[in-house]
């Protein structure tokens, strides 16, 4: 059997009912009643077929409270086989066994799951635990039902032993990454399982409560659902945190118990009639925090006041209600503008979208406060759960039709789960696929990359080049060589932010491969596995020593006078030289200034050393150009290294007619090679066409005069 036994006085169950209590404002549902009703449902035979079995009812009032013309007929049908399949099957309890499919559907139902999805968690231990087979589904409920229903029995029949928990999750990826659906059926299950799992050993609940914390709740937040990760956040405090549980327990109750007025409360009502003078229709309530919640703004704040025991939701009905109930708050109460946080305009990447602002409490606590139209509080709740079949007919797109190969296309599959499925087939071994698995679920925040050719990448926070370029080309990243960002070259490790442009440049020579160093600025599981698996298929490459560090190369000749230049100076002439940090050409606008020896500079009037001069005090002397068309600049060549090079460089440089005065090559910096040339050219007007030239010379993706201090 999948399903754990019931133990109605255990701590668990204990948890379980009060954070049902404070979020739903209604204990959860009697199992034992439920028990009965199904005991009575297969003594008396079948119910008559125009209405449903009492014991399904609870089920049928929670689904049309969110599908009011919800045909039910369907989920007669599933729990009529189920309870006959199970039939004479009983938990560890004592209890029928129907208990269990009922109590899942149940708690799906409560958060607006669709016909389809209630009917395959009605059955969806059928295959597996009776003499139903997917085949008999399959023609009695058609093929999306059967498919939910074998996607979970493939989770199912997993092994949860400890040895093979790396595989465990491995496959029930596979097992659920087509259709998000079967992962919502498995994340009910699990909480109904948390619920009534006071029976087991204390060693098997810390052991479930630990693979809970570790990759379920993480999935349900990816997910977006909510309701189910903050209960089982609080299931699994209460198994693997008893003391810090029974403390925050005792808070909560002292708190609701006191008989004090309630300071939330009380600020609730100022903000109701704040937002009713100002004419906006909203729905101001109090939302309890879940024990965790509690427990982590203890260790935030220090010693609880009234308002920290709960948070007010405001409802409105537009996305622009939410931005005027924003600005009411701000101009009548005094807002803390470090908690303002904005997930309308920027989502989260699990679909949750709100308004986070807080205000001063009148007892001198803070009150937070989420604001959201209703339709963005059932995606906060109920995440992917809320959005119905992904693959209803009603309002088709083009999106929404079949894969070219044939595959089902889920839209509201997130960009993370994509990824997933996409590098676990890499993983070398179920232990790298677990840590891989863990890291990634442990990022809590999402940015979005814009490529070259308009497309996107999601990245989890603090991505690096390394990442884009296996999130874009795959194994053919092993050839990057550097990339360019926000138009600029960047080395593989830059961080990138959220909305940036990443252009990944490629090496024509397809047996490169990538440097054991790259591993260190790899956040992603996909690039992480790609490159461990080249370097372990590739010894020798791995193996070679870092490239002793070089002194760099320069090449020097004769230094012939620059264009000329002239100073309007009182007295003798003063000898004007062009300043080396910005190399000024005819018909740059320049600058002057006296340095030692009775010299002056000119400077472009852009170089950063004007504005120093300037903040220093020192005058500026005028200075201009004189006829002579000639001059010398400095030029800096930014490329990746590859043989001949600096040959082709040097070409390029001759070919157009200019003089090289001194040549400087920089050592390989993570493929990067910077080279420096100082250039005697008979005509500044050149300039410009000699840039070009350098700019060809293929490995040459940026050339630029020097601008520095």
């Amino acid at each position: 059997m999948s399903a754990e036994a019931t133990n109605p006085v255990s701590a668990v169950d204990a948890a379980a009912t009060d954070t049902g209590v404070r979020r739903r404002g209604r204990a959860r549902l009697d199992l034992r009643r439920l028990g009965r009703a199904a005991l009575l449902g297969a003594t008396a035979g079948p119910a008559p077929r125009d209405r449903l079995p009492d014991a399904i009812s609870h089920v049928a009032e929670a689904h049309r409270a969110h599908h009011p013309e919800a045909d039910l007929s369907v989920l007669r049908q599933a729990y009529v086989l189920a309870e006959s399949s199970h039939r004479g099957q009983f938990r560890k309890s004592g209890e029928p066994y129907i208990t269990h499919p009922l109590a899942v559907t149940l708690i799906l139902a409560e958060l607006g799951a669709e016909t389809t999805t209630l009917t395959a968690s009605l059955l969806h231990d059928t295959v597996e635990d009776t003499e139903v087979t997917l085949d008999q589904v399959r023609r009695e409920f058609g093929d999306e039902v059967a498919y939910l229903v074998d996607g979970v029995t493939k989770v199912e029949k997993i092994d949860y032993g400890a040895a093979a928990e790396p595989e465990t999750f491995r496959k029930m990826l596979l097992a659920t990454g087509d259709d998000v659906r079967v992962m919502s059926i498995k994340l009910a299950d699990r909480l109904h399982n948390m619920r009534t799992l006071g029976v087991m050993r204390p060693e098997k609940q810390a052991r479930i409560a630990k693979v809970t914390r570790d990759v379920l709740i993480p999935l349900a937040e990816r997910l977006g659902v909510q309701a189910l990760k903050t209960e089982l956040e609080d299931l699994v405090f209460a198994i693997l945190h008893p003391e810090e549980y029974e403390t925050t327990r005792a808070l909560i109750a002292d708190a609701t118990g006191s008989g004090s007025p309630d300071a939330l409360a009380a600020v609730a009502e100022q903000v109701a009639a704040v937002l009713r003078a100002a004419d906006i229709a909203a729905e101001v309530l109090v939302r309890p925090r879940h024990f965790v919640s509690v427990h982590r703004v203890r260790l935030k704040r220090g010693e609880l006041r009234g308002c920290d025991f709960g948070r007010l939701l405001v409802l409105v009905a537009e996305d622009a209600d939410c931005y005027a109930v924003l600005g009411e708050l701000h101009t009548c109460f005094t807002p803390l503008i470090s908690e303002f946080k904005d997930f309308i305009a920027a989502p989260k990447f699990n679909l949750y979208q709100s308004l986070h602002t807080a205000i001063a409490a009148p007892d001198g606590g803070v009150a937070e406060v989420l604001i959201r139209t209703h339709r963005m509080h059932k995606v906060a709740e109920a995440g992917v759960v809320a959005l119905g079949s992904p693959y209803g007919t009603a309002e088709p797109s083009e999106s929404d039709g079949p894969a070219e190969d044939g595959e089902r296309t889920d839209p509201t599959r997130p960009g993370w789960l994509a990824r997933l499925l996409d590098w676990q087939e890499s993983a070398p071994d179920p232990d790298t696929f677990w840590s891989s698995l863990r890291a990634d679920l442990a990022e809590d925040r999402e940015i979005t990359v814009f490529r070259a050719d308009g497309g996107t990448l999601g990245l989890p926070a603090g991505a690096t080049c390394v990442d884009a370029a296996y999130a874009q080309h795959g194994y053919a990243a092993h050839a990057c060589l550097g990339a360019r960002v926000n138009g600029r070259l960047a080395p593989l490790s830059t961080v990138l932010s959220d909305g940036d442009t990443v252009q990944l440049l490629l090496a024509q020579d397809s047996g490169s491969g990538p440097s054991p160093a790259w591993l260190d600025h790899a956040r992603t599981p996909a690039a992480r596995i790609a490159i461990t698996g080249w370097l372990q298929a590739h010894p020798d490459a791995a193996a070679q020593p870092a490239a002793a560090p070089r002194a760099p190369l320069s090449v020097a000749a004769d230094r012939s006078s620059g264009a000329e230049l002239h100073a309007d100076v009182d007295g003798p002439p003063a000898p004007v030289r062009p300043a080396g940090c910005c190399t000024p050409v005819p018909p740059d606008t320049i600058t002057g200034f006296r340095v030692r020896g009775g010299a002056v500079t000119a400077h472009r009037t852009g170089c950063p050393a004007v504005a120093v001069m300037h903040r220093l005090g020192r005058a500026a002397v005028p200075v201009r150009w004189g006829d002579a068309a000639h001059c010398r600049v400095t030029l800096v060549a930014e490329s990746f290294g590859r043989p001949g090079l600096l040959a082709d460089l040097t070409e390029a440089i001759a070919t157009a007619g200019a003089e090289v005065v001194s040549a400087t090559v920089e050592p390989p910096s993570e493929q990067r090679v910077r080279h420096t040339y100082t250039l005697q050219l008979a005509d500044a007007a050149e300039l410009p066409h000699l840039m070009r030239a350098m700019r060809a010379v293929p490995g040459v993706y940026d050339v630029a005069r020097t601008h520095r201090l």
